[in-house]
């Protein structure tokens, strides 16, 4: 009987544990599911109405925390506060330009999030899809790892391992800001052996570091780190704003060796030429080949930031002259469905677009720039490049005649798909 009793017990005990895990389990996924699916923040056109279906499986409540924003849904019955029911749309209505919130209630009761409402006017760009060359140099001499150094005694000393960290950024040394590394290697050999002090720029707090530097085989004087000052490549320029403002790439340009998005001084965008093509193919993303054209004739513009989601500055008056094609309007997130869509590139030397399928829209994404999930189906751009390669990042995508993301990334194991950004984003940054 005792046996029979703790049996009963120890089920009684695992079904609660099975019922509170169950809870938590959906209480869980509930709160991924949807801030996963409902945006932080939305944009709309002043004056008017857009829809908005983010396809959820229960029932939540939006509220308007202004007047000047009207919410809707299919009853056309505008109100402050509606119920979003499972796979309705609703429609949001701004008469005036502005920033607003709207407050997002679970179950009609508890307040799971603040969504910022961003009333605009209608913006236009020119989609380019161009090759371009880019050039960055570092805010700071960039420190991208630490070494041992072989001492004229032939002992070997790593004086900067413990003290200094990959990106970490070299400012000045003994109160002289550095402009680039040749500075830092001519400071150190004139201050010889005694002991030098650092400004460095760590995760963006400023440290001062004090050193001793050893003297090499060579003669020359070292801390026994590895840095860079600078950094280049070809990508492809998404847009150029009626202002003369352009947006590329879609994602920041990383070090090659520490991973982290450079923290730029200055930049510029140079004329490039598209010598060859690696296709792409299982486990090779393909590479774009080219040279870049450094000469003062060939500069197109200035790099003003290097950011999470793209690189942008102002052009000069020789791009703005060769811009290809009219302005069109920028779309939202709300404008991008799974379909149809296309990506206009200059990959084969001449300006096309090509078509392409978007497969999947994420609203709200863990990063920005993986957005959306496309695949390239022209047969023309597969023969080419096998898809997406390295250096089509930027290349802007259309749908329903507006500019509405750009390419950002390739998948390494199908060169054919790859994931975009909205073009809101790279506007907004």
């Amino acid at each position: 009987m005792e046996g029979r009793k703790r049996k009963k017990n120890l089920f009684r005990r695992c079904l609660i544990w099975t019922f509170w895990l169950g809870l938590l389990f959906t209480a869980g996924f509930t709160w991924f599911y949807v801030e996963r699916r409902i945006p932080d923040h939305l944009s709309v056109v002043v004056d008017e109405k857009e829809e908005f279906d983010f396809a959820l499986p229960f029932q939540v409540t939006l509220q308007s925390e202004s007047e000047e924003v009207v919410l809707g849904n299919q009853s056309n019955i505008p109100s402050g506060e509606i119920r979003l029911k499972v796979d309705e749309p609703f429609s949001l209505y701004a008469r005036n330009q502005g920033s607003y919130r709207l407050g997002l209630n679970l179950f009609g009761r508890f307040r799971f999030k603040e969504i910022r409402l961003d009333v605009v006017d209608t913006h236009y760009a020119v989609p380019c899809g161009v090759p371009v060359g880019i050039y960055l140099r570092s805010s700071g001499i960039m420190v991208i790892g630490t070494g041992r150094i072989r001492c004229q005694s032939g002992e070997e000393k790593e004086p900067a391992y413990g003290i200094l960290q990959s990106g970490d950024y070299i400012e000045a040394i003994n109160g002289e800001p550095l402009r680039d590394k040749e500075a830092l290697i001519s400071n150190l050999n004139h201050n010889g052996s005694q002991e030098v002090v650092l400004k460095v720029r760590r995760d963006g707090e400023e440290l001062e570091i004090h050193m001793n530097p050893v003297q090499a085989m060579d003669g020359n004087y070292k801390l026994g780190a590895w840095v860079r000052d600078d950094t280049q490549g070809i990508g492809t320029l998404t847009y150029v704003d009626t202002n003369g403002n352009f947006g590329a790439l879609g994602h920041g340009i990383s070090d090659s060796d520490t991973g982290e998005v450079v923290e730029i001084d200055e930049g510029a965008l140079y004329e490039t030429e598209i010598m060859g093509i690696e296709k792409g193919s299982a486990g090779n993303p393909g590479v774009m080949a080219g040279v870049i054209y450094y000469g003062p004739g060939s500069r197109l513009g200035e790099i003003e930031a290097n950011t999470q989601v793209g690189i942008f500055g102002k052009v000069n008056e020789k791009l703005q002259k060769s811009l290809p094609g009219e302005a069109m309007e920028i779309g939202y997130r709300q404008n991008v469905k799974k379909g149809q869509a296309w990506i206009r590139s200059n990959v084969s030397g001449e300006l096309r677009d090509y078509e392409i399928e978007i497969q999947k829209v994420d609203y709200n994404p863990i990063q920005e720039n993986k957005s959306l999930v496309i695949r390239v189906v022209d047969e023309e751009l597969l023969r080419l490049t096998g898809g997406i390669v390295q250096g089509m990042s930027g290349s802007p995508i259309i749908q329903d005649g507006k500019l509405v993301g750009a390419v950002t990334h390739v998948f390494v194991q199908d060169s054919t798909r790859g994931y975009g950004i909205f073009i809101e984003d790279m506007v907004r940054h």
